[in-house]
């Protein structure tokens, strides 16, 4: 089968409870089909992670993990598309070989994903920029503000003040980014149409199916952090079974796999 692209929008169906639990249990068959494909892509983040953890405490620097933060969704949706890939050939029968699915992860830089990435981009960074007003509005007078020496602070009142302001703020840049990519990342793969337009059509879905979708972005987040505390190692098996399934929930969606 061709893997050019076909133009355009699809339907998507509306989004069922049914519809989350078919796509995690597809998301595990796909796992389970192609674990030798987790272990590389996971990997990668595996890898990534213990290193910027070694790094980060054996020079006491903490820039590195900022630097992690704002690379992640400059290389993240390339990997996110190699288990689209995965699933999308298993689904028509095919078995995944390492040259067609890197192929077509490589395919995508001459494609619209980079520009969606550099979106992703400008909103970390303008979290950034908002997260160090939060802290000095709220601890830039404090007189000790090294949280390596004196992380007491934080269970000041102003400390506290600064966590909850921090953490409702970041908790909207993240469903921001959740919303503009849940269909638009496997859209752009899926289809050829504009960042701008999957962006759109991902934002409009999920505020026509808030509650089911705003849980399944909830779910995705829990499993992931869940996945970093046992040093990293959950992220072989959450990252690969939750990248399959949200191709599959893109693909039911849109009809594309039996329900």
């Amino acid at each position: 089968m061709s893997d050019i692209p076909a133009s355009g929008v699809p339907e998507f169906a509306p989004v069922r409870l049914a519809t989350l639990r078919a796509a995690l249990a597809l998301g595990w068959r796909d796992l389970r089909r192609a674990k030798r494909f987790a272990l590389v892509l996971a990997g990668v983040y595996v890898a990534a992670g213990l290193a910027l953890s070694w790094i980060t405490r054996a020079t006491g620097q903490s820039f590195w993990l900022v630097l992690a933060a704002v690379g992640f969704p400059l290389v993240g949706p390339f990997a996110a598309v190699g288990f689209y890939e995965i699933s999308r050939r298993l689904a028509r029968g095919e078995a995944p070989g390492w040259r067609p699915v890197f192929g077509v992860i490589l395919r995508q830089s001459q494609r619209q994903l980079p520009s969606l990435c550099a979106v992703m981009v400008l909103v970390f960074l303008f979290w950034f920029f908002l997260g160090h007003m939060i802290f000095a509005l709220f601890l830039g007078l404090a007189p000790m503000t090294n949280i390596s020496s004196s992380p007491e602070v934080f269970l000041s009142v102003n400390g506290l003040m600064m966590l909850g302001t921090g953490t409702l703020v970041g908790a909207g840049f993240a469903v921001l980014l959740y919303t503009i990519t849940v269909l638009g990342l496997p859209l752009l793969l899926d289809r050829e149409v504009d960042f701008v337009t999957a962006m759109i059509v991902s934002v409009q879905y999920v505020l026509a199916h808030p509650v089911l979708m705003l849980a399944w972005g909830a779910l995705l987040a829990g499993l992931t952090f869940l996945a970093l505390l046992p040093g990293f190692l959950g992220l072989f098996l959450v990252l690969p079974w939750l990248g399959h399934a949200s191709w599959h929930l893109y693909a039911l969606l849109r009809g594309a796999d039996p329900a």
